[in-house]
Parts: structure tokens; C-alpha cells; sequence
């Protein structure tokens, strides 16, 4: 069941709204860009995404097949969400950072669905072999 939860950027400064089902679950990968963050993501559709500040301070990062738009606030650093397309996925979508959703309890963290991603071999539709350290 879909429910609205806000997520910012450590300053505030970035800020938005997502209608998200965490319990339909949540992912890690293993690529280079999400081993580094530490990335734990959900994903929302463009009509469930809404920017309620801060566009004019999200900086961009690309790497790779420059697929994904790695977005980040300018002011503090932080990767609150990113936007790509994938066909797989329905075309436009955001990824959403769980660690940056503010209104979510740590029980309700604790209890979340987790798949992976074997994104560092590329390999999308299975989990790497392992994944403890994500």
C-alpha cells in the first residue's frame, strides 16, 4: 500500500514528496557509483515524485552509458534521489535514497524488503554472489 513520505538532502535544501509502497520492496547494488554511496534505493514513477524545492540547486553526476542521472544537492553534498529511464521499469523513474526519506520510523526501516543487483558485472536480474558488505 502506497503511502506519501518526504525526503531531503542533509541541508534541507533539496526536498520532495514520494508516494511509495517500502514494503513492495527496496535494493542495493554492487556498482561503482552505489558501493561507494552505500545506496539503498526504492524506485517511484514520475507520478508519484514530487520536487517541492530545490531545483535550482541539484547538481548532476554521469558516468558509464550516462543512463542514470546521479543528482545531488549542491549545497551539502548529499544524493536524495536520481532519475533514469528504463524500459523494464515502465520509461521515466526516480530512485529514491531510503536513508534520506525523514519520516520513516526505524522499525519501519528495520522491517523493509531487500533484493541486490549484481550492477558491477552488469548483471540486473540476479544478486551478486556477495552482498553482507552492502
Amino acid at each position: 500500500m502506497k503511502k506519501t513520505y518526504h525526503g531531503s538532502c542533509h541541508c534541507g535544501a533539496v526536498a520532495y514528496e514520494a508516494d511509495l509502497d517500502l514494503q513492495a520492496g527496496t535494493f542495493k547494488c554492487n556498482c561503482s557509483i552505489c558501493k561507494k554511496k552505500r545506496n539503498w534505493l526504492t524506485v517511484a514513477t514520475p507520478a508519484d515524485f514530487r520536487l517541492t524545492s530545490g531545483e535550482g540547486n541539484i547538481g548532476e553526476y554521469q558516468f558509464g552509458p550516462r543512463i542514470l542521472h546521479h543528482l545531488f544537492c549542491k549545497t551539502c553534498g548529499i544524493s536524495s534521489f536520481n532519475q533514469g529511464e528504463n524500459p523494464a521499469l515502465g520509461g521515466k523513474f526516480y530512485a529514491i535514497s531510503i536513508s534520506c526519506l525523514d519520516d520513516t520510523t526505524d522499525d519501519e526501516l528495520a522491517s523493509l524488503p531487500v533484493g541486490y543487483f549484481d550492477g558491477r558485472d552488469d548483471r540486473f536480474d540476479r544478486a551478486p554472489e556477495e552482498t553482507r558488505y552492502l
